[in-house]
């Protein structure tokens, strides 16, 4: 059972390392060649908060929730893993 749907994608929030940076999110599975090493490293750099995987078929949905939780954090809203998760439970591969 490999079909398209069953595809997932990896994805990681993190918070920026610079000054109480920003929150954001990279899909590694999504990037192109060039800009590969450039967003891994500053996921790498950064704070993790959650990663996990999407199913593919719940992509859109599913990134419509992780950008209204990037909203809600990076205007202050003290959301963590646990939060991130109960939001994201629907959408997330096992």
């Amino acid at each position: 059972m490999n079909s398209e749907n069953e595809k997932r994608i990896m994805f990681e929030i993190y918070r920026e390392a610079v000054d109480q940076g920003s929150f954001k999110v990279v899909y590694f599975t999504e990037l192109g060649e060039h800009e590969r090493e450039t967003e891994i490293g500053n996921a790498v750099r950064g704070d993790h908060v959650f990663d996990g995987f999407i199913l593919n078929r719940e992509r859109g949905p599913a990134k419509m929730v992780v950008q209204r939780l990037l909203e809600q954090m990076n205007e202050g809203s003290p959301l963590g893993p646990t939060d991130i998760e109960r939001e994201l439970r629907p959408f997330l591969a096992a």
